[in-house]
C-alpha cells in the first residue's frame, strides 16, 4: 500500500484561499512572497482579497493555484515530510501538473509560477473570443462521447478534453462543433449537457499556439528528474525523466486530461490513498466516484495540515 499526492486544477480557486496557511505559518507566507516576486506583482493580494474576476482569470489563476499548493507542500517540509520517502507518486490535473512538478523538485517555484503565467496567457491568446467553447457531458461513456466529437467535427475541430471520470467528460474546440456535439450527447442519453463558462477552449487543437509558447519557455528553464515519478495527464502512466517530462506538458497543452485513467491506475498498482494538497476538494470528490478503493483526503487548511502530519508521520 502507498500514497500519491495530487495538485488539483483551474475552478478549484476561490478568494481568500492559502490566506489562513500565510497567517499560521511563516513557510506558507515566504511561498507567496517568492511567487509575487517572479511574477513582478502582488498575486498574493488578489488570492486573499480578490476581487473575483481577476483571480479566475487563467493567467492569474493558474500561479495562483499553484501557490496555494506549495504553500501546503512547504510547511509540510518544514514539520518534518521527506516527500521521497513518503510519497510513491505525484500527479495534477492540467495546471497541476506543474505544482506536482514543483513539489517534486523539477521546477523551482519561481520558474513554475512564470511557466504558469506564460501558460495562462499563451491559452488565453491562443483563440479568438468567442470562437472556441467547451462543454461538460455527464452520463454517457467516453467512446459516446468520442463518438459525437467526431460527428460533429464536420462543423470544426471538437474533441474530449477531460475525462474526469465518475460519467463527467469534458469537450473541446469550435464553438458550432461543440454545441453540435452537446446537442448529440443529448440526443444519444446524455444525463446533461452543460456549455461552460470558460474564456477559451482548453485542450484541444485549438490551443496548438499556446503548446509553441510552452515548449520555447520550457526549453529556457532548469528541469530535474523528480523526486518521485508522476502519473502525466497525457499519458496517465508514471514518467521520470525531466527532459521527457518537458515534451508531455507541451502536448498536455493540446492533449486529453486522462484523469479516471490515472486513479485507475493508482487503484490498480497498490495506491490506497491520494492526499489532494491544496485549494478545494474537487480531486478528492473525483477518486471517489472512480474507484472506491482509493482513499481521497483534501490538505489545504491548518487543520488539515496537522491531520496529514500525524497520519504521514505517525
Amino acid at each position: 500500500m502507498s500514497i500519491a499526492f495530487t495538485f488539483p486544477g483551474q475552478g478549484s480557486q476561490a478568494v481568500g484561499m492559502g490566506r489562513d496557511l500565510a497567517d499560521a505559518f511563516s513557510e506558507a507566507k515566504a511561498v507567496f512572497e517568492e511567487v509575487d516576486e517572479a511574477l513582478g506583482e502582488k498575486l498574493s493580494d488578489i488570492i486573499f482579497n480578490g476581487p473575483e474576476e481577476p483571480l479566475t482569470l487563467t493567467a492569474n489563476a493558474q500561479p495562483a493555484l499553484m501557490a496555494v499548493s506549495m504553500a501546503v507542500i512547504r510547511v509540510l517540509q518544514a514539520r518534518g515530510l521527506d516527500l521521497k520517502a513518503k510519497v510513491s507518486f505525484v500527479a495534477g490535473h492540467s495546471l497541476g501538473e506543474y505544482s506536482a512538478l514543483c513539489a517534486a523538485g523539477t521546477f523551482s517555484l519561481a520558474d513554475t509560477a512564470r511557466l504558469l503565467r506564460i501558460r495562462g496567457n499563451a491559452m488565453q491568446a491562443a483563440v479568438p473570443a468567442g470562437k472556441g467553447a467547451m462543454a461538460a457531458i455527464i452520463g454517457l461513456e467516453h467512446a459516446d462521447v468520442a463518438a459525437v466529437c467526431i460527428e460533429a467535427s464536420a462543423l470544426g475541430s471538437c474533441q474530449i478534453a477531460n475525462d474526469n471520470g465518475g460519467g463527467q467528460l469534458v469537450i473541446s474546440g469550435e464553438k458550432a462543433a461543440v454545441e453540435q456535439a452537446a446537442a448529440l450527447a443529448t440526443d444519444r442519453g446524455a444525463k446533461r449537457a452543460i456549455l461552460l463558462p470558460v474564456s477559451a477552449p482548453f485542450h484541444s487543437t485549438l490551443m496548438a499556439p499556446a503548446a509553441i509558447a510552452m515548449k520555447e519557455a520550457l526549453a529556457s528553464v532548469k528541469k530535474s528528474d523528480p523526486v518521485v515519478p508522476l502519473i502525466a495527464n497525457v499519458r496517465a502512466a508514471p514518467v521520470s525523466a525531466g527532459s521527457e517530462i518537458a515534451e508531455l506538458l507541451v502536448e498536455q497543452v493540446t492533449g486529453q486530461v486522462r484523469w479516471r485513467e490515472t486513479v485507475e491506475w493508482f487503484a490498480a498498482n497498490d495506491v490506497t490513498t491520494l492526499y489532494e494538497i491544496g485549494a478545494g476538494k474537487v480531486l478528492t470528490g473525483l477518486a471517489r466516484r472512480i474507484d472506491k478503493s482509493v482513499t481521497g483526503i483534501a490538505v489545504n487548511g491548518p487543520a488539515d495540515i496537522e491531520a496529514a502530519l500525524a497520519s504521514l508521520l505517525g
